[in-house]
């Protein structure tokens, strides 16, 4: 019987003499460790002629997804512990999937965005970042594109929104 409490008893001791107060941690994995309490994001604004809407609906959606998957409180005027602004740089259409008869299968939409990052809490600035994000989305060429980019759209803003959260919150 002591021989099965006393391992558990060690750790138990061990673990009581950690620090853990000053990491914040939640099943998304952010790691906040500079008492962040606040985000702002500003508007993306698009700097292609193509998808009026593609500005606004980014921006809310990164809201949205860091209000969703941290505690962290929005503020608005660029006024956040964690910044989030940018512009959509890129919005292009190209066959692929080029088949024998020089015809293409497949279009891609590739969607750029560049997003500058700071956290005005880590007074290093070793998280700051400003990068660009791409993916993509492939759809058939018999496929109506004005009924789908709603859709492509929104699968291509969710993975470079994921990417964008990975790379400042998440530091694995």
């Amino acid at each position: 019987m002591i021989k099965r409490i006393l391992p558990i008893l060690l750790l138990a001791v061990t673990f009581s003499g950690c620090k853990l107060s000053s990491v914040k941690y939640a099943f998304s994995g952010v790691s906040l460790t500079n008492g962040e309490k606040t985000f702002s994001v500003d508007y993306f604004s698009n700097k292609t002629p193509f998808a009026p809407n593609l500005g606004s609906d980014f921006t809310e959606a990164l809201k949205k997804y860091l209000r969703d998957r941290t505690s962290l409180t929005e503020v608005t005027d660029n006024n956040g512990d964690i910044r989030f602004e940018g512009q959509i740089t890129g919005f292009t259409q190209r066959p692929v999937d080029i088949q024998r008869d020089e015809v293409a299968a497949q279009n891609r939409l590739t969607i750029t965005i560049r997003v500058k990052y700071t956290n005005t809490k880590d007074e290093t600035g070793k998280s700051d970042f400003d990068s660009s994000f791409s993916h993509y989305e492939d759809y058939g060429i018999d496929v109506n594109y004005d009924a789908a980019e709603p859709e492509l759209i929104k699968n291509i803003t969710d993975k470079i929104i994921e990417d964008v959260f990975n790379k400042a919150l998440v530091n694995w």
